[in-house]
């Protein structure tokens, strides 16, 4: 969730969670800043689980992905 005027149209966006899994979360987040008319600029995470596939999940145009930690 996040309130509809909390970004603003054409507005670059960092995506930052936690842990990326399966991937589901971010590409959610990812959808919310689209749909707010705003651009996800990238995605970063403290830890990946690589072994479950989350990037390739993720809505990814050019757009960096950076974990701090990967697990394999």
């Amino acid at each position: 969730e996040m309130h509809t005027d909390a970004l603003e149209n054409g507005q670059r966006v960092l995506i930052h969670d936690d842990l990326l899994a399966t991937g589901g979360t971010a590409a959610a987040a990812a959808l919310l800043v689209k749909q707010s008319g705003a651009l996800p600029a990238g995605f970063s995470f403290l830890i990946e689980l690589s072994f479950l596939g989350g990037r390739a999940h993720l809505p990814v145009n050019n757009q960096e992905v950076f974990s701090l930690l990967r697990y394999s």
